[in-house]
């Protein structure tokens, strides 16, 4: 039978924002091999525990290698059940002595459950973690480089004090590594299970005196660890708080991409996407350069965030179990997909950033120096004005009026004369050049790129690998 076109796929997930990675965990193909994991690790603990013999185990471990997905899918064709028909293709593949070992004491959710448990946290960290990693990388990298880079700062859009470029960048940073951090924790906590029907251990229990010490023997050759409690399924939470940060981190993403997006537009011009020599930014004007990049990871943003909600929908079953997430719970893997594609591209993108500092110079003196105007009302107060900021609104709005610099209309104000010849050096050069009014920014841009650049070394402990 001939392979279907990529094109003929419905999602865009499958044809344009498809990563290698991610399918080795989340395609089909992955979630059967991870099923077939926890089929084999039920043998493989029935055989320590003297129950099977180690040629059923090696039966079973090379039918498990041998299965497909498309077998699979043909077989559950025939009988219209998923797990069943795994089993049945194993059994297939096995001598009548293997054969009643196979999913012994087993539901279909103490395959499905673990199964997910393992491969989301493999996903989340051999993939994504590593993905948000390299993006953090880069922005420490480049907050470093212009950590003393003025920028004015922007409060509702409008010009407020200066920063610098890096200090910027490093709020980013901040988020980024906190949210990798808690991404680490998550994915290790996933638990598994394989308590049977209810969770109650029925069918175990026939066998085993202690059926909870049987779990966490299959559990541990997957490197997972029981609920504590669970019906015919895993409670839900653990996932969803999981699939809740991987949504943060979306959004994180998605803030960067909206600074850097505005950043370049026309009238501010302080950043530049790097424009390939034969890319086209319009069908019909040939000037145009776009930020595709950051408009990309805004727009998938809006596909993930809103999917947290069937999350939080399929947290509800009724009693030990009902199928209303049998669907739903399919899509889960995308929110990762789109996500690690997002991070991947907001790399390459930042890698090849272009600051534009005539431009930043430029934006700062917008204003004619009216962002001193925070920095000399506080310098008036000390000195003594009774009402320092009332002062500055009525020069700042004068000046703005007049299009005269702040600088002039303060020197020229008889009011002020008193004031100016108290100021200190520094505080008078304030006025005459803000831009030097940056706090610490710069400081503290550079301490916390370099906090989360000893941070961000991967510590992951070792777990069971496909």
């Amino acid at each position: 039978m001939n392979s279907r076109d990529q094109f003929d796929s419905l999602s865009p997930i499958d044809y344009r924002y498809w990563d290698k990675d991610v399918a080795k965990y989340l395609s089909e193909n992955g979630f059967t091999r991870y099923k077939l994991l926890v089929e084999l690790a039920l043998v493989r603990v029935l055989n320590r525990r003297g129950i099977c013999t180690k040629a059923a185990v090696k039966e079973v471990e090379a039918a498990c290698n041998q299965i497909t997905t498309a077998e699979v899918y043909k077989e559950e064709d025939r009988i219209r059940h998923d797990i069943r028909a795994l089993v049945n293709c194993i059994r297939a593949k096995i001598s009548d002595t293997a054969k009643p070992f196979v999913h012994m004491t087993a539901t279909s959710y103490d395959i499905i459950d673990p199964a997910n448990a393992a491969r989301f946290r493999d996903v989340v960290q051999e993939v994504l973690i590593p993905s948000l990693v390299g993006l953090g990388k880069t922005l420490i990298t480049t907050a470093l480089r212009e950590a003393e880079t003025v920028q004015i700062g922007r409060t509702h859009g409008q010009h407020a004090v200066p920063i610098t470029f890096g200090f910027a960048l490093a709020g980013y940073v901040s988020r980024l590594g906190g949210s990798i951090e808690k991404l680490k924790l998550l994915a290790a906590e996933l638990p598994g299970k394989f308590s049977g029907a209810v969770g109650a251990y029925n069918a175990s229990s026939l066998f085993f005196d202690d059926p909870e010490e049987f779990e966490i023997e299959v559990l541990a050759e997957l490197g997972l660890s029981p609920a504590e409690h669970s019906t015919q399924i895993v409670p839900p939470e653990m996932l969803t708080r999981l699939l809740c940060e991987v949504t943060i981190a979306a959004g994180i993403l998605a803030n960067l991409s909206d600074d850097m997006r505005n950043l370049q537009r026309t009238e501010i011009g302080e950043v530049g996407e790097e424009f390939e020599a034969a890319q086209v930014g319009s069908s019909t004007m040939p000037q145009k350069q776009n930020p595709i990049n950051f408009e990309n990871a805004k727009s998938l943003w809006k596909v993930v965030m809103p999917r947290i909600i069937t999350v939080f929908m399929d947290q509800l079953s009724d009693h030990q179990r009902d199928h209303t997430n049998s669907a739903s719970a399919r899509t889960y893997g995308e929110i990762i997909a789109y996500v690690v594609s997002t991070a991947k591209r907001l790399t390459r993108t930042m890698k090849k950033l272009a600051v534009n500092r005539a431009n930043l110079q430029k934006n700062i003196e917008l204003t004619k120096g009216g962002i001193a105007a925070e920095p000399l009302q506080l310098i008036l107060s000390a000195l003594g004005h009774p009402d320092a900021h009332e002062k500055l609104r009525k020069l700042t709005l004068q000046a703005q009026r007049e299009s005269r610099p702040l600088e002039e209309m303060v020197v020229s104000d008889a009011e002020m004369k008193d004031y100016l010849e108290k100021m200190t050096p520094y505080q008078r050069q304030i006025i005459s050049n803000p831009s030097i009014y940056t706090g610490i920014a710069a400081k503290k841009a550079k301490a916390i790129a370099r906090r989360w650049q000893k941070k961000l070394k991967l510590d992951r402990k070792k777990v069971v690998r496909i």
